[in-house]
């Protein structure tokens, strides 16, 4: 191990370790600050995530969003490319989703529906990222000043579309009508029916999510394309020097980034609500961008950052009930301080873990 690096371990795993503890350490002073114990706040938090059925199942419902948001942000980081707008991407990847469900609800069953669901959630998604991807590529556009700018576009578009193309007649609430059974994704507690997931909206999305994450690992590790994102992502000159076309690469990554982001629809629009609706990404892909960064842009990672995030919100539902004091804007601080030391604070332990590793080296050489 050369001077200035760090083993695999430590990098992709006491890294983001220490991260996290320093992330709960702020957060439990914050708890100790309201006049609350924060060993009592946590032992809430967890046996509302993970203590009984339903919250088990609102953990991985949750964790189900965030692995299809976390892998389209980490695709694009390792093309160098930071997509903001998994949000936006998602929100009309619905769109793909919903209509696909409403043409096909009312004369297949549901698993005919699901490949014409996923193929329209990946292209309406893809097409959405396509623009900030062309913008930057061929006129030298900032991918992220794009990417935020298209999240308000593809708000603003679908509040048109709800309120005034998609709304059935005789109704006032803004969406789309209910997909009958053949557009809807079965419920895992239908499913598994020994599991307890009580009344909880976890669905065969999160299943399918696990798919999509082995298929991002082999593209990415295991392909010749996703060999030139990563070569791309760590020297652009280099890149194309060695041929690599960087109007290509970036078109083609932000066009898988913005179909994995579409995908997250599913498990929402056909899983839970079996309808499209306003504002359904719920910040989704804002929070993929801090599971992308814990998960260090690996398909293992990112679940495992999923399901803490998935904790964090279930858990945090609970927490807030049980503790008044500890109100669900106390839970979004929480949240915010992981998402801060994970995300912009990634490399604060860096320098010290670096320093204690190089020196550990260089004393065990010398022994």
């Amino acid at each position: 191990m050369s001077k200035g690096q760090l083993p695999r371990w430590v990098d992709y795993g006491l890294l983001p370790a220490l991260n996290l503890i320093a992330a709960f350490i702020v957060s439990g002073l914050v708890v100790v600050v309201i006049g609350e114990d924060p060993f009592e706040a946590v032992k809430w938090l967890v046996w509302g995530a993970l203590g009984y059925g339903e919250g088990v199942g609102y953990t991985l419902y949750y964790a189900t969003n965030f692995i299809f948001t976390g892998l389209a942000v980490a695709v694009a980081f390792h093309a160098g490319l930071f997509n903001i707008g998994g949000e936006g991407q998602a929100y009309v990847g619905g769109l793909g989703i919903a209509i696909a469900c409403l043409a096909l609800d009312r004369f297949v069953p549901w698993w005919v529906t699901l490949p014409f669901a996923i193929a329209g959630g990946a292209l309406f998604g893809a097409a959405w990222a396509f623009i900030p991807a062309y913008l930057q590529a061929k006129r030298g556009s900032h991918i992220v000043i794009t990417t935020i700018m298209f999240n308000f576009i593809a708000s603003a578009l679908m509040v048109y579309l709800l309120s005034n193309v998609l709304i059935p007649q005789g109704t006032m609430s803004p969406s789309t009508r209910n997909f009958e059974a053949g557009g809807q994704l079965p419920l895992l507690r239908n499913v598994f029916t020994t599991l307890d997931f009580g009344q909880s909206p976890v669905n065969l999305a999160f299943f399918i999510a696990l798919v999509v994450c082995v298929v991002v690992w082999l593209l990415i590790w295991h392909t010749k394309l996703g060999y030139e994102i990563r070569s791309f992502g760590a020297n652009p000159d280099a890149a194309a020097y060695a041929g690599i076309s960087p109007v290509r690469i970036t078109v083609v990554t932000m066009l898988i980034s913005g179909a994995l982001a579409g995908l997250m629809g599913m498990n929402v629009v056909m899983g839970e609500q079996t309808r499209l609706l306003l504002d359904f990404a719920g910040g989704a892909g804002f929070v993929g961008i801090a599971v992308a960064l814990m998960g260090r842009g690996h398909p293992v990672g990112i679940i495992l950052a999923s399901l803490l995030f998935g904790l964090l919100y279930q858990g945090g539902a609970e927490l807030a009930f049980e503790i008044p004091t500890i109100s669900r804007d106390m839970i979004v601080v929480i949240q915010a301080l992981v998402i801060l030391f994970a995300g912009a604070l990634e490399h604060m332990f860096r320098p010290a873990v670096v320093a204690f590793f190089d020196r550990f080296s260089s004393e065990t050489a010398e022994a």
